[in-house]
C-alpha cells in the first residue's frame, strides 16, 4: 500500500469538551499490549476518546517504520474497531516536506481543537517514556497535555525521575495513591524552573511485555506463531498481516 495519509480515510473528529487521550507510536504493528494500556487508562480517566496515531515520521527512530502509514493505520483501525472511544488520529500523519512529526507540536494542535472546557492527556507506555528526556523540547510536552504512563509494577521513583528531562522536578502530590473506576493510579506533580506545574499519572499495575520488534522478527524468520496464538496481535490484524505479506 502506499504511505499517503491521503489513503488512510478519515480521523473520528475529537470533540470539543471532552477528555481525549493522545496515544501515539509506530503501531507496527498495534498489540494486545497498546490495547491493554489504552483500555486501563480509558477506565481510570474517564476519558470520553483514546486517539490512537500512528506516526508518519519518527524522529528518533531515523531507520523508520517497517509497514507504510497507510499499513499501519488500516491495521490500527482493524485492532481498535470494537472499542468504545477508541478512533483513530491522522494529527501524526507524514508531512508533506518528510520533516518528522514532534509530540509537542501535534499536542498543542489538538489542545487547541479541544477548547477550554476539555483535558488533554498524553498517554505513553514504558518503553515510549524511557525515552521522554530525547524528545524535541520534552520539558514542554507536560504543560500542554498531562502524562500518563503506564509503568511496570514496582518501579522505582528514581527511575521515573531519570526519565524526565533535567529541568523538570517529580514530587508527589497530595493522596498520590488511589483507585478509580477499579484501577491503581499514583499520582505526582512535575514543576519547571519557571515554576510552572502539571499533574503527572502512573499505571503501575501494568506489566505487558508484548514486543512490536520481536512480532516482526518472527514473522521475519518464518514463525506464524505471534500470528497464530492470538495472545500478542488482535485476530483482524493477523489477518491482514497474512493477507499483505507485511513484515516478511
Amino acid at each position: 500500500m502506499s504511505g499517503s495519509a491521503n489513503d488512510c480515510g478519515a480521523a473520528e473528529p475529537i470533540v470539543r469538551g471532552s477528555r481525549v487521550a493522545f496515544f501515539g507510536g509506530s503501531f507496527d504493528p498495534p498489540h494486545l499490549g497498546h490495547l491493554a494500556v489504552a483500555r486501563t487508562a480509558r477506565a481510570a480517566f474517564r476519558l470520553d476518546q483514546v486517539l490512537f496515531a500512528p506516526v508518519g515520521v519518527q524522529p528518533l527512530k531515523p531507520e523508520g517504520p517497517c509497514a507504510d502509514f497507510a499499513d499501519r493505520v488500516a491495521m490500527t483501525r482493524l485492532a481498535i474497531a470494537d472499542e468504545p472511544g477508541f478512533a483513530v488520529s491522522l494529527a501524526d500523519a507524514p508531512k508533506p516536506d518528510g520533516t518528522p512529526n514532534f509530540t509537542l507540536e501535534t499536542l498543542t494542535e489538538l489542545r487547541a481543537g479541544l477548547g477550554s472546557g476539555g483535558a488533554l492527556f498524553c498517554l505513553m507506555g514504558a518503553d515510549s517514556f524511557a525515552s521522554l528526556r530525547r524528545w524535541h523540547r520534552a520539558a514542554e510536552v507536560p504543560f500542554v497535555a498531562a502524562l500518563i504512563v503506564a509503568s511496570r509494577p514496582g518501579e522505582p521513583l528514581d527511575a521515573l525521575q531519570d526519565s524526565l528531562p533535567p529541568e523538570l522536578k517529580l514530587e508527589s502530590a497530595p493522596d498520590a495513591d488511589g483507585l478509580l473506576s477499579g484501577v491503581e493510579i499514583r499520582t505526582f506533580e512535575l514543576s519547571n524552573r519557571a515554576g510552572d506545574r502539571a499533574p503527572f499519572y502512573v499505571l503501575p499495575g501494568l506489566d505487558v511485555r508484548i514486543s512490536a520488534t520481536e512480532i516482526r522478527n518472527e514473522i521475519r524468520a518464518g514463525s506464524s506463531r505471534a500470528l497464530d496464538r492470538q495472545a500478542e496481535v488482535p485476530s483482524a490484524v493477523a489477518e491482514y498481516v497474512r493477507a499483505h505479506r507485511l513484515y516478511r
